[in-house]
């Protein structure tokens, strides 16, 4: 008889366990596919820091909040202050120009098709060495990345220490040292 009754208990769980998905939450919308084209940003979503531009060319809601994929033309030296991403990984692939990167207690140039991989809670900064550079950099998960550059882009002028770690912190971002230098 105990035999039987398990026999008969592993069916009807194994028959209901379908139904009990029925109310879980279903996968994230994800876009069907579309193209980006050259010098253009998706859903319009073009950042300019200084002279530079930074255009988005996969949305986060196009992934779920996976992936944010984004192209940085840059138009002058420099870059970000070292800081940490607390959630997210960062890729940057360099198509033209060189950069100095520093990522943890490493740094290094970095030229075209050099691939650079900064984990989510490691310091990193990059600045631009050549007068004129181009790369994509991506974030996964995408986080608040893209409301961060928007918000950047609207800043007029430098913004003081304590704005910039406000603006950092509010997406997640924590600086933790100056710019590189040159």
């Amino acid at each position: 008889m105990k035999r039987r009754q398990f026999l008969l208990t592993t069916a009807a769980a194994s028959a209901a366990l379908p139904l009990a998905t029925l109310g879980a939450t279903a996968p994230p919308k994800r876009s069907p596919g579309y193209v980006t084209k050259a010098q253009a940003a998706r859903l319009g979503q073009q950042t300019r820091l200084g002279p530079s531009t930074n255009d988005l060319k996969v949305a986060a809601q196009d992934t779920g909040g996976a992936l944010s994929i984004f192209e940085f033309t840059g138009r002058d030296q420099g870059g970000p202050p070292l800081h940490i991403h607390l959630a997210q990984d960062e890729v940057f692939y360099i198509v033209a120009g060189e950069y100095l990167f520093q990522v943890g207690d490493q740094k290094f140039r970095a030229t075209a098709g050099d691939t650079v991989f900064a984990p989510r809670q490691v310091p990193h900064a990059f600045a631009q060495v050549s007068a004129e550079g181009r790369m994509f950099f991506l974030f996964q998960p995408a986080g608040s990345m893209e409301a961060f550059f928007q918000e950047s882009g609207n800043i007029k002028g430098a913004p003081t220490p304590a704005e910039a770690a406000a603006l950092f912190a509010r997406h997640d971002l924590k600086i933790v040292g100056p710019p590189l230098t040159l």
